[in-house]
């Protein structure tokens, strides 16, 4: 991706500070970055993903849905494509309110209190797992670290492009919600008239260097068929003709994940916020049997997701929808990032091998964060 010109970029930037609603994005395979932003007022707010029908926007959901993470949709009063344009539509904006950035530095852990935090939430996952009580659970972690005086989130932005040509690039900011940039390859829905299209994307393997591994354990085989049946059986509450490819292994940055794809036909698309209701969160990332393994990690996770794990994209009924799962992310605020990773658990799953797998995912952001 090309780098915008300087006043567009200090322009962004200032914007990232502000009261602003607003996201950038590109689509995998693609070179185009889009804005979509809303020019007056705070973006809408939603406590149901229901009531996403019918709605136009941009999307940050969190996992779960509080007064302090609420669903926000964007109002799209400006949308722009490619740089040149973006600058266009930018040029005469009025001036924002500044955001209140405040809030108080966190203490930045050591990895060793980070992993002996892990372990002991993975106790608390792994014991209802031995007993059966859950097929899988996913755990996740956050940390936060400290970012250079001169960081700028598009800097960020444009170097996740650069780098993850087969990932959704995302640059999200809202008063609500504060500044988010991911780089996620998991699709939770997308099409337009009556084509649609959802993933299920579960097991983690390093790549080999430029070797991509194809040789997968029981367990990251077992993971993936429990979100494919999920997915499988809730489409079939919707959708019609509905076919698959995969499991097949899919490349996102460093790491390689097994990928089913599942096509299927709505003949009425005023209703994507029942089908995303249904959808989220997945196993993929919350667990199986669904209801009793959200309230379980809600409770027993020791932390909070915010917006981690969510749903991000574009959703538009009467034009083309691209919402994927908010992965590989990371909350900025003041001069810290807090990056977010987490992976399935089974009852057959080792601490060290959950850490290490977090660690892998982190480095999607942590590495772009180095470069920066």
């Amino acid at each position: 991706m090309t780098i915008p010109e300087k006043t567009l970029q200090a322009q962004i930037h200032e914007l990232t500070l502000s009261r602003c609603s607003f996201a950038i994005y590109r689509l995998p395979w693609t070179d185009e970055p889009i804005l979509v932003m809303q020019q007056e007022g705070e973006a809408q707010t939603l406590q149901q993903l229901t009531e996403l029908n019918g709605k136009k926007g941009f999307v940050l959901a969190p996992f779960q849905v509080t007064p302090q993470h609420p669903i926000v949709l964007i109002r799209p009063d400006i949308v722009a494509k490619e740089w040149p344009a973006i600058g266009t539509a930018l040029k005469d904006l009025p001036q924002f309110p500044a955001a209140d950035n405040t809030c108080p530095s966190e203490p930045v852990q050591t990895e060793t209190t980070l992993k002996e935090r892990y372990e002991a939430a993975f106790d608390r996952f792994i014991t209802p797992l031995k007993e059966k009580k859950f097929q899988k659970l996913v755990l996740s972690r956050h940390y936060t670290t400290d970012l250079k005086e001169d960081f700028r989130p598009l800097d960020t932005f444009i170097q996740a492009c650069n780098s993850y040509p087969r990932m959704m690039i995302s640059l999200c900011h809202t008063p609500q919600t504060g500044t988010w940039i991911g780089s996620t390859p998991e699709i939770i829905l997308s099409g337009q008239e009556e084509q649609w299209h959802t993933v299920a994307l579960a097991g983690t393997m390093p790549m080999q260097g430029d070797v991509m591994p194809t040789e997968w354990s029981q367990k990251n085989q077992e993971e993936q068929a429990y979100v494919g049946d999920y997915i499988r059986k809730t489409i079939k509450k919707f959708g019609s003709k509905l076919t698959e490819k995969g499991p097949y292994t899919a490349r996102a940055g460093q790491l390689v994940h097994l990928k089913t794809d599942f096509h299927f036909m709505l003949k009425e698309t005023g209703h994507l916020g029942d089908i995303l209701h249904e959808l989220h969160p997945t196993p993929a990332v919350c667990g199986l049997s669904k209801e009793q393994a959200y309230e379980f990690i809600t409770a027993n996770e020791g932390g909070d997701r915010c917006y981690y794990s969510g749903i991000i994209g574009w959703l538009d009924p009467t034009g083309h929808t691209s919402l994927y799962v908010n992965l590989r992310c990371m909350h900025i605020t003041g001069h810290q990032a807090t990056l977010y990773a987490g992976g399935g658990i089974l009852a057959s799953s080792t601490a060290d091998t959950e850490w290490e797998e977090t660690q892998q995912k982190m480095n999607t952001m942590r590495n772009i964060l180095s470069l920066n």
